[in-house]
C-alpha cells in the first residue's frame, strides 16, 4: 500500500485489500466462498472504472500537447509507454484468472449469478501458481509485477522535467512474507514466500481476489505517475479540492472594554498543482503537501511615528502553469513594525563612570526568546559579559552611545553622559579610629599611623571593583615650631613611628605629605590617582 494523498477509491480498494488479506490468513470456510465472489467482483468493477479514467488522462495530455503544436511530444510518448505498460500486465494477470478458472473446472451458473465449479478447489490453484519445485506461474507474476513497478519507479523520479513535479511510487509490490507489510512479524506467514503466502491453502475464489487487488494497485500508480505527466504539460484538471476556514483578526492584542474583530473566510488550493512563490524578490519554499508557502523575514527599523511605530510593506506573487499558460497572482501586505523597548539595567544607569566597568543588564522584552544580543559603542570600549544582554563599557570621552543588534540586525541606541571618578579622601589612622586634627593626639602621639584613602560613598556603592584605593607613599615629618625634628618616607599605607615617640614634645606636630595615591581597577589593573598636595597636621598635647 502506497502512503501520500488517496481518492476515496483508492482508499475503497485498500480497505478491500485489508479484508482480503485477512481472510487469507485466516485459512477461510466454505461459508464465506460467495463473499469472496462478491469482492473479487467488486474489485474487477472498480479496475474497470480506473482503466476508462486512466485512458482519458493519457487521450488528455494528447490533446493538450497537440493544441499546443506538439512541442511536448515526448511527455506524449511516456504517457503512451506508460499505458501500454500497464495494459500489458493487466492483460497477463486477466490470462492466468483465464488459466486458473479453466484449470478448476470452469464456470458455473447458480440460481441465475456466475459462479465457478471449482470455486472451492485449492489443490489445482497450488500445483498452477506455485508448483511442485516452486516453478508455478505465481514466481513469473512477482517478476513481472516488480519489474513494472521499478519502470514506474524510475519514471516518476528520473522522467520528470519539473524537479518539483517527481513522484514517489514503490519500486515493489508483489512481496515474499519477510517483506509482507502485513506479514512480516507473523511467525506462520514471515517464512512462505510470494507464491506460498498467495496460492497455497487458498480456494480459486480468493486467488482471483489476489489477482483483482494486484491489478488495482497496479491501476492505482499508473494514475499516479499519468497525473504527474499531465502536470508537466498543463494538462490536469485545477480542481480546487483542499479546502480551509480561515480567520484574519484586525489585530490579536485586544484592550478590555475593546471590540475584537475579525475576518472568517474559506480559501482553497488545488492540490494537482504545485505554485512557486515570491516573497520579497526571493523563492520560498512551498509545502508539496499544503501548497503553501511560509513568508519569513527579519523586520528592520524604520521611520518611527510618535507612537513608535513604522508602517511597512512586503510584496509577493503566486505563480503556476496550467494548460501551457503561465498564470500569477499577486500580493501586498501592510505591516507595522513597533520600536522594540530597550531596557537597561544598572547600579547607576542616568550616567556611566569615566575609566571604570560600567556593568548594564541590556534586555528587549518584545523579543523574548529571538533576542540574540551584540553591542557597540561611541565613546566606550564595550565587553561582553557571559550572560545574555550583560555588557561592560569603559568610558574614555564625556559621552557614550550605546548601540544594540539582535543576530546583526539594529534594534536601537541609548546615550548616556558620562561622570568623572570622585576622588577619594584621605584620612589617618590610630587605634582604629580616624584622627581629629583640630584636637590631636596625647604626647608623645601615636606608635603606629595608618593612612588611608577613602572612596566617595555612592561611588562605592555603584563600583565596588572600581573603588579600591591605596596611599602608595607618603612623609612623616616631626615638627617642632618651624624646625623639622625627624622624617620618616613610607611605601605601605602602616607606618612604625616609636623613633618620634622617643623625641616628641607636647606642642609639637606630626606633618603629613601625601605623595601617592593608586587605584585599582575592575580589570586588576592600578593606575595612579592625581590628588595634587595632601598634607595632614596632627598636634601633640
Amino acid at each position: 500500500m502506497a502512503g501520500g494523498k488517496e481518492t476515496p477509491r483508492q482508499k475503497m480498494v485498500g480497505m478491500m485489500y485489508l479484508v482480503l488479506t485477512a481472510l487469507l490468513a485466516l485459512q477461510v470456510s466454505s461459508a464465506i466462498i460467495q463473499k469472496f465472489i462478491q469482492l473479487d467482483n467488486s474489485l474487477m468493477n472498480l479496475n474497470g472504472e480506473t482503466i476508462g479514467q486512466n485512458l482519458a488522462v493519457v487521450n488528455k495530455i494528447k490533446k493538450t500537447v497537440e493544441d499546443e503544436g506538439n512541442k511536448d511530444k515526448i511527455v506524449v510518448d511516456r504517457a503512451e509507454q506508460v499505458h501500454k505498460q500497464t495494459a500489458d500486465m493487466l492483460a497477463y494477470m486477466d490470462n492466468l484468472r483465464k488459466e486458473m478458472i479453466t484449470v478448476t473446472g470452469g464456470e458455473d451458473i447458480e440460481d441465475g449469478n456466475k459462479t465457478y465449479k471449482g470455486a472451492k478447489e485449492e489443490e489445482a490453484v497450488a500445483v498452477m501458481m506455485v508448483g511442485a519445485s516452486k516453478n508455478g506461474k505465481a514466481y513469473d507474476l512477482k517478476k513481472k509485477l516488480n519489474e513494472y513497478m521499478s519502470f514506474l519507479a524510475d519514471m516518476g523520479q528520473n522522467k520528470m522535467r519539473d524537479p518539483n513535479n517527481k513522484v514517489e511510487v514503490p519500486s515493489a509490490i508483489a512481496f515474499d512474507g519477510k517483506d509482507h507489510p502485513l506479514f512480516k512479524k507473523d511467525p506462520d506467514q514471515r517464512n512462505k514466500d510470494f507464491g506460498e503466502l498467495n496460492f497455497v491453502h487458498t480456494p480459486l475464489v480468493a486467488a482471483l481476489a489476489v489477482i483483482a487487488q494486484e491489478q488495482s494497485e497496479v491501476l492505482k500508480y499508473e494514475a499516479e505517475i499519468l497525473g504527474a505527466l499531465a502536470k508537466e504539460v498543463g494538462a490536469a484538471d485545477l480542481k480546487f479540492d483542499q479546502v480551509i476556514a480561515m480567520v484574519r483578526p484586525s489585530s490579536k492584542i485586544v484592550a478590555a472594554g475593546t471590540k475584537y474583530e475579525a475576518e472568517l473566510f474559506l480559501t482553497a488550493s488545488a492540490s494537482s498543482i504545485t505554485p512557486t512563490m515570491i516573497a520579497n524578490g526571493g523563492s520560498i519554499k512551498v509545502d508539496p503537501s499544503t501548497k503553501r508557502g511560509r513568508v519569513e523575514f527579519v523586520a528592520r527599523p524604520g521611520s518611527y511615528d510618535k507612537d513608535g511605530n513604522s508602517k511597512q510593506q512586503w510584496k509577493g506573487k503566486i505563480s503556476f502553469n496550467f494548460k501551457g499558460k503561465d498564470t500569477s497572482f499577486e500580493v501586498t501586505e501592510e505591516y507595522i513594525v513597533a520600536r522594540p523597548v530597550i531596557q537597561v539595567q544598572s547600579a547607576s544607569v542616568s550616567a556611566l563612570y569615566k575609566n571604570c566597568g560600567n556593568e548594564l543588564n541590556v534586555q528587549v522584552p518584545a523579543l523574548g526568546s529571538m533576542y540574540n544580543p551584540q553591542f557597540s559603542a561611541d565613546g566606550a570600549q564595550v565587553i561582553p559579559g557571559a550572560q545574555k544582554g550583560i555588557v561592560t563599557l569603559v568610558p574614555a570621552g564625556a559621552k557614550v552611545t550605546l548601540r544594540v543588534a539582535s543576530s546583526g540586525n539594529p534594534i536601537g541606541s541609548q546615550d548616556f553622559k558620562v561622570r568623572l571618578i570622585p576622588k577619594p579622601t584621605i584620612e589617618a589612622i590610630t587605634g582604629g579610629k580616624p584622627v581629629n586634627e583640630k584636637t590631636g593626639v596625647p604626647a608623645p602621639g601615636p606608635r603606629t599611623l595608618t593612612m588611608q584613602a577613602v572612596p566617595d560613598e555612592s561611588f562605592k556603592a555603584f563600583l565596588p571593583k572600581d573603588a579600591r584605593y591605596r596611599v602608595a607613599e607618603w612623609d612623616c615629618i616631626l615638627v617642632r615650631g618651624k624646625r623639622p625634628v625627624a622624617t620618616n618616607n613610607f611605601k605601605s599605607e602602616t607606618a612604625n613611628l616609636s623613633n618620634f615617640a622617643a623625641s616628641a614634645m607636647p606642642g609639637d606636630r606630626i606633618l603629613i605629605e601625601v605623595k601617592k595615591v593608586t587605584r585599582t581597577n575592575f580589570l586588576n589593573k592600578v593606575e595612579e590617582v592625581n590628588l595634587g598636595t595632601v598634607i595632614k597636621n596632627i598636634p601633640l598635647n
